[in-house]
């Protein structure tokens, strides 16, 4: 078995603790191509062309991903645009707080936003388990608060589940993280079947969703004010920011973890939220996106926004309206990824931050038919990643596209994931 103890890994905290103040907003900022793939790095203040929400202007900065994607890949590229990206985080954070936990109560009815989930899901019940009688009266559950900054959404709910440990051995641990609109009490199949097999799972309720939403569109809501006033990142970033803060938990106030073994996966926007999470911190050593990797940039410029745009539509009408078009088109599309997650379809999309995970074991997991992650507009990060693992002489990566399958997570993934996971945490 493969183990993480032999991959170098870059230690957050030392980013965090150089970042620059908070006031120091990178959308501001002017940036430059780097000689790695086509990202964007932050550049002097006083330079000419700035980034604005502008795409005629965005496209005088950002040449199309494709056309630059020759040079020799640079690890301090990636620590320089991973401290890019924390910087953002940042820029948008209320007070900040110190780490601390609350103990909290079971959950007896999940908040799901728009229609009601089905009461079963095949492919996470086809999660192996393995074979111990009593199960249930096995687990130990916990229910917990951790808090991440001041705001009301700085309160993090997170589930953990674990077999009752008859020693001290530490465990090897999973997050979970779930789709839109759902919450972390969906998650409980594969909760319960990891920590059958002596992984800590652990799941959470991204923002505004599960315990940290009030309504049935409070998601939604998000969305549209962060357009309207420019102040939060609700799509992906903004979970991201959470995912450090656990891992900074799971790290350091957990004596049954192995800080060297925690992996992350998750499943469309808990893919994404993996994806970026695993970009973000190094101490996520097992990186599994199912059904979220895309490439942004590329479904602007090939027309095939429309499936992503579909999920979180109200924003993208609310956007229409305010820039005073007849319909949804690219400008609309490209004005609000700028706006409300600045980057993501430029230097923090797929092609430049997907290889930065490199060298710990990726394995993205897609359905070849899937509109919201269409497969063409993966050719790019997928060459990149093999790039990076090639660099660091790693074979640990893996790229698999379900034939026939749309944007659903199948048995065949879970199942995939499952054994990807045993490999290189056990």
């Amino acid at each position: 078995m493969a183990t993480m103890h032999q991959v170098t890994q870059v230690v957050l905290h030392q980013h965090l603790h150089h970042l620059p103040p908070k006031h120091s907003h990178p959308s501001t900022r002017s940036y430059r191509v780097i000689n790695s793939v086509n990202c964007f790095r932050v550049e002097s203040p006083t330079e000419s062309t700035h980034f604005h929400n502008s795409s005629t202007e965005k496209k005088t900065t950002a040449t199309n991903i494709e056309e630059i994607m020759d040079d020799q890949i640079s690890a301090v590229d990636f620590v320089e645009l991973r401290e890019e990206f924390l910087t953002l985080l940042r820029s948008r954070r209320s007070d900040e707080v110190p780490l601390t936990v609350e103990q909290a109560k079971p959950v007896t009815s999940p908040m799901y936003q728009g229609d009601p989930p089905p009461t079963f899901s095949e492919a996470m019940e086809s999660c192996p388990k393995a074979d111990v009688e009593n199960l249930k009266d096995l687990l130990v559950e916990e229910n917990l608060y951790l808090y991440t900054e001041a705001s009301e959404q700085g309160r993090l709910p997170v589930l953990i589940l674990s077999m009752k440990q008859t020693d001290e051995e530490k465990r090897p641990a999973i997050v979970f993280l779930h789709s839109t609109h759902k919450c972390k009490e969906w998650l409980r199949p594969l909760l319960e079947a990891y920590a059958s097999r002596g992984y800590v799972a652990i799941a959470i309720d991204s923002r505004y969703h599960g315990e940290r939403a009030s309504s049935q569109t409070t998601y939604q809501e998000a969305l549209v004010s962060s357009w309207k006033k420019g102040d939060t990142m609700p799509f992906i970033y903004d979970t991201v920011w959470d995912l450090i803060k656990l891992a900074d938990y799971l790290t350091h106030q957990r004596d049954d973890i192995d800080s060297a073994r925690i992996g992350i996966t998750g499943e469309s926007l808990g893919g994404m939220h993996a994806w970026f999470a695993a970009f973000a911190d190094t101490r996520y050593s097992v990186v599994v996106p199912i059904i979220g990797v895309q490439g942004f940039r590329w479904a602007i410029d090939n027309d095939k926004w429309h499936g992503r745009v579909d999920s979180i539509k109200a924003v993208f009408e609310e956007a229409r309206v305010d820039l005073g078009k007849s319909d949804i088109d690219r400008e609309v599309v490209e004005k609000v990824w700028d706006r409300i997650a600045p980057g993501l379809a430029s230097q923090f999309d797929a092609p430049c931050t997907i290889p930065a995970i490199a060298p710990r074991p990726l394995l993205i997991l897609n359905g070849e038919a899937d509109h919201r992650c269409p497969l063409l507009g993966l050719d790019t990060p997928k060459s990149e990643a093999e790039r990076a693992h090639e660099a660091h002489n790693s074979n640990c990566f893996k790229f698999v596209a379900e034939t026939g399958v749309g944007h659903q997570m199948t048995s065949t993934m879970v199942k995939e994931a499952s054994i990807w996971f045993d490999t290189y945490l056990k």
